[in-house]
């Protein structure tokens, strides 16, 4: 499957390569255009005042809410993100399925970016399930 989008960048799963579409990402992303690189730091589950969700599912919920944020500030949106890192502690068949649910809601009918799933031990704070960070590639800005 191959999906391009209006700014040049490109989307594709080949064939011989399963469908990694029940899980929120794609195979492969080709960014062709003019634009602005915006890389996110890895974004957790905590809110504005550094308090963590208590359980996975909300620390990804919350985690995919401040990388919206991050991106906003930089006039970006989660339709230019081309490719992202998870990081997981105690990774499971359970939360696999929990991110691929949450990733195909965020990102809705538009394709989903490249990804890697990282398994982790232990993240920057005691508690911390899960992170995210994300590369961007945003349409310049003219300026006015």
């Amino acid at each position: 499957m191959h999906k391009k989008d209006q700014a040049g960048i490109s989307f594709i799963n080949p064939i011989g390569l399963y469908d990694p579409q029940a899980n929120g990402y794609t195979h492969v992303v080709i960014a062709s255009t003019p634009a602005r690189m915006v890389y996110v730091a890895g974004q957790g589950g905590e809110n504005a005042a550094g308090e963590l969700a208590p359980d996975f599912a909300g620390q990804v919920a919350q985690a995919l809410a401040n990388l919206q944020t991050a991106l906003a500030a930089a006039d970006a949106s989660l339709e230019h993100v081309v490719k992202i890192s998870v990081l997981i502690v105690d990774h499971s068949m359970e939360r696999l399925g929990i991110l691929g649910q949450a990733m195909r809601a965020a990102w809705g009918e538009r394709p989903a970016p490249a990804c890697t799933l990282i398994p982790v031990a232990r993240l920057a704070l005691e508690g911390m399930l899960f992170e995210i960070e994300a590369t961007a590639v945003a349409p310049t800005i003219n300026p006015d």
